[in-house]
């Protein structure tokens, strides 16, 4: 750790938290970034940071027509765009020019076009557009009002389907547009009803029928048949039984279309990978002895072979599999890390992959594959994403441990896993940042990121990233422990996790702040309101801060969807329950400083959560640094945001994680 950058920032900060008084405004990136009360950031410190914000990655999105080159998304600008590799290790060659990010990417079959999403500003309306890959000329499909996604191509490229809300704003229903020639038809193929989501997942080898998803929540999920022409949709997969929640997805129709593919968790804890017999309806389970969830499954075109992930305590595995006899082998030539994007060439004789590791950004891959369906061959990396001129090597892997909360299982203590980031060469116990993941069903998973590298470099904190009771991929029972009722069960396996901090003499138990975003920001705040006197710093990132208003405010599309997970604020019972647990109703118990982040345009959790929370801290007397991107939604995807966020919270960290001994020694040594 450099001490003269060291010093400085706290020079800075001393400064700036100074004065009191009146709340200080300032804009940033041409007007588009509002800043309350947060310190200017020293060039010096800026410069320092610099390689850090400028690491990038390099996911697979798709082939070309002839399966010889791929198609990336990287950021050579502002925002993520469209690249296009001829062969590995070639240069990225930039499709698109937008000021927005891309989105869902589909490439569209015997054409030279694809199929993109994009929105404007962060707000989630994304639109659909027709691109060609040969002119780079695009064209918007869609109404340019609804919010449209989930794109699917049917295996002759004539139509596309995909999930709008294009009938009333608010409804999830599915679209289908066809093409002829130059003209077009849209209409709607499947309403949706009763407030769940409706998704198309595969077109059958005619285009007649589509595999279909109904998400009701992380707990519930179905997997319908739809037949275009009559429009009957049949039920594979799931229930309608409220008591009988499973998790059921679509994975794809067999290549002769008798039998589906289906990843469901009824009748046990984990997904699991089973083949359904359309005519005779028996299921077989193809993956039992696989005590994972499985996260997703592909076929090649010509039906000849097929490939899976599991998801194995947050790592990916990638398995092979024969669709002629239900076989499968792991693969174990590959780099342990996180596997995404998986999909066949169409000559089925390579499959491309996005691979990231602890220590290395996001890449793409392509496996060669032998004449058998479970034989491979090499791994080639065909992406070299840029880590900013860092030495990858120094970068710090995670180690996985499990803590002990304050609940049983077999009478022994419920353990809460959790990543645990230790900074290279520390001297005595170190700060320590507790990371919190979204969702709420998310799930911590060790993947590469440059912040946290950056902050155990050049603040020498410690991260810990747990995944709470509620989090995925620890089987259905843990998924559902913090419905309803249950909420702040989550809250207190962060106690615990404080408790196992104390224990850990290369840890700093005086010396902890709090991280997170979206229900993670939630469990920043509430964890606030718990743990105030064990806390030095939160950073509440598009938080909830009162779950009444945040279900009254959040978009209409979304909403019957968020009261299945945290309770319908229509029945007064719920209501007074959650009233009773937002942190905005309990800001006289948050006795610790807070950095709050928002994005103006955020659909998800709408800015006045952060406003209300901020308005309500200041009343109470607290510091508070806000940071509201006005061009931003939920989350910031524009670079010079994100750089900017990323130095104000190594600022904030500085100035609350780092002991008074250090503050006092590097001011002196700086004078």
């Amino acid at each position: 750790m450099q001490k003269g950058w060291r010093s400085l920032l706290i020079a800075t900060l001393i400064t700036a938290t100074s004065a009191a008084g009146a709340v200080e405004t300032r804009t940033l990136n041409n007007g588009q970034l509002v800043l309350e009360d947060v310190p200017n950031i020293p060039q010096t410190i800026i410069n320092e940071l610099n390689r850090y914000q400028n690491v990038r990655s390099a996911s697979f999105r798709g082939w070309d027509l002839e399966g010889n080159g791929i198609y990336v998304s990287t950021r050579f600008g502002e925002v993520s765009q469209l690249h296009k590799v001829e062969n590995a290790g070639g240069a990225r060659r930039q499709l698109t020019f937008f000021e927005e990010p891309i989105g869902g990417i589909s490439t569209r079959p015997e054409h030279r076009q694809l199929a993109f999403t994009m929105d404007a500003g962060g707000n989630e309306y994304a639109q659909i557009f027709l691109f060609d890959t040969e002119n780079g000329t695009s064209e918007m499909i869609t109404d340019g009002e609804s919010r449209n996604g989930s794109i699917l191509w049917n295996k002759q490229g004539s139509a596309i389907a995909y999930q709008s809300t294009r009938r009333d704003g608010r409804a999830n229903d599915i679209w289908l547009t066809t093409f002829d020639s130059d003209k077009k038809e849209d209409r709607l193929i499947l309403k949706s009803e009763d407030g769940s989501w409706w998704g198309p997942s595969d077109f059958s080898q005619s285009g007649s029928q589509i595999l279909v998803m109904q998400y009701i929540s992380s707990t519930r999920s179905n997997v319908h048949l739809l037949d275009l022409d009559s429009g009957e949709v049949s039920l594979l997969a799931g229930t309608s039984d409220e008591e009988a929640d499973s998790r059921n997805f679509p994975a794809g129709f067999s290549y002769d279309n008798r039998s589906v593919y289906i990843i469901s968790d009824k009748g046990r804890e984990f997904t699991q990978l089973i083949r359904k017999d359309l005519e005779s309806g028996n299921e077989k389970i193809i993956t039992s002895d696989i005590p994972w969830d499985i996260s997703s499954f592909i076929l090649s075109k010509d039906g000849r072979r097929g490939a899976f992930v599991a998801n194995e305590n947050g790592m990916s595995t990638l398995y092979l599999y024969d669709p002629r006899n239900d076989r499968y082998r792991k693969v174990d030539s590959l780099p342990i890390g996180l596997i995404g994007g998986i999909e066949f060439n169409p000559e089925g004789d390579k499959l491309a992959l996005t691979l990231n590791t602890p220590k290395t950004p996001s890449d793409s891959f392509v496996m060669d594959l032998g004449r058998r369906p479970l034989s491979s061959g090499d791994l080639t990396r065909w992406t070299f994403s840029e880590v900013g001129g860092l030495d990858s090597e120094s970068f710090v892997e995670p180690e996985l441990v499990h803590y002990p909360t304050f609940d049983e299982v077999d009478e022994k203590p419920r353990e809460i896993p959790a990543f645990v980031y230790k900074p290279r060469n520390a001297k005595g116990p170190v700060p320590v940042v507790i990371s919190i993941h979204g969702g709420p069903e998310g799930q911590y998973r060790p993947m590469f990121s440059s912040t946290y590298q950056l902050w155990l470099e050049k603040l020498g904190v410690a991260v810990i990233a747990p995944n709470v009771r509620g989090s995925a991929g620890y089987g259905k029972s843990y998924l559902a422990m913090d419905n309803g009722y249950k909420r702040e069960d989550s809250v207190r396996d962060i106690g615990a996790l404080l408790d196992w901090i104390a224990t850990q003499p290369d840890l700093d138990p005086e010396r902890v702040a709090v991280f997170g975003g979206s229900y993670g920001g939630y469990m920043v705040l509430a964890s606030s309101v718990y743990y105030s006197d064990r806390l030095k710093a939160a950073v509440d990132i598009v938080g909830i801060s009162n779950f009444v208003t945040f279900l009254t405010n959040t978009k209409s599309y979304r909403r019957d969807l968020r009261r299945v997970e945290y309770g319908d604020e229509r029945d007064p019972q719920m209501r007074a329950f959650l009233e009773k647990i937002s942190p905005n109703n309990n800001v006289d118990k948050i006795q610790v400083p807070m950095f709050v982040v928002q994005g103006q345009n955020d659909p998800r959790v709408p800015v006045t959560e952060a406003e209300q929370i901020v308005a309500a801290l200041r009343e109470n007397g607290n510091q508070v640094w806000y940071m509201n991107a006005l061009n931003e939604g939920h989350g910031y995807r524009k670079k010079e945001n994100s750089d900017a966020f990323t130095q104000a919270t190594a600022l904030f960290f500085a100035e609350h994680l780092l002991s008074e001994d250090q503050k006092k020694q590097l001011s002196l040594n700086e004078q």
